[in-house]
């Protein structure tokens, strides 16, 4: 079954407000179970995941600094809400017997593994699912320029954006329905047409090194295996 793959080695990422489900804030039990049991079916079939999560259902770093926060403050706070999510999502997983391993960028040994890249790929190997917590640790970066830059360091074949649609589009498709997805783009094309895929930062920086960036629907289920064995099931963007 691994041999078939597509993407071996997968960096996932997940946004925070998809953990809110239906509800204004916060944990939706059930879509962490639902998610839970997508990344379950993924790893049986030998796929090795790490896994980076949002925090827009807790604080929103910017959010905060735009109604007069110190950014910095703001965008700590912002990371420290990525740690309660990832253990949320440490025990959803294990709760389905997936071995799981926090790995925060912001040092506290009391709930999670430091961050260091030689220990997270030997997680990765021993077939463990890793949460890399808190962002890149530093103010100013979003967890989508996190998820791009710890997918180049534990060499992951390809960034999975699971997101509530189902792909790239011209507009956004919630507010318009003439909205036009995309089957596939290039990095200078998100640039270029301003599509909110992701920051810049994290565009450019998987540009740099040709790492693809598929963007798909969270909420079907199978799709991440679906892309894991090749297939797109949203909007592939490459060189």
């Amino acid at each position: 079954m691994a041999s078939q793959l597509k993407y071996k080695r997968i960096l996932l990422k997940l946004s925070g407000e998809a953990l809110m489900g239906e509800d204004a804030y916060g944990i939706n039990t059930g879509v962490l179970e639902f998610v839970a049991g997508e990344i379950k079916q993924v790893v049986e079939k030998g796929v090795e995941l790490g896994v980076v999560i949002g925090a827009g259902n807790i604080f929103r770093g910017v959010a905060g600094a735009s109604k007069g926060m110190d950014r910095t403050t703001a965008d700590n706070m912002g990371m420290l809400a990525t740690v309660m999510n990832s253990l949320a999502m440490q025990d959803a997983l294990e709760r389905t017997g997936v071995i799981t391993r926090v790995m925060s960028a912001i040092p506290m040994q009391s709930v999670s593994e430091p961050y260091i890249r030689r220990r997270a790929t030997r997680h990765l190997e021993k077939g463990r699912v890793v949460i890399c917590a808190a962002g890149t640790g530093n103010p100013y970066f979003t967890t989508d320029s996190a998820a791009v830059l710890r997918a180049l360091e534990i060499d992951a074949d390809v960034v999975i954006k699971a997101t509530k649609v189902d792909g790239v589009y011209d507009k956004d498709p919630m507010k318009f329905n003439d909205a036009l997805k995309y089957e596939s783009l290039t990095y200078d094309e998100v640039l270029q047409k301003g599509l909110r895929v992701m920051d810049a930062a994290g565009i450019a920086l998987a540009k740099e090194d040709n790492l693809p960036i598929m963007v798909l629907d969270m909420g079907v289920s199978g799709n991440i295996s679906r892309a894991a064995f090749g297939e797109c099931v949203g909007t592939l963007i490459t060189a």
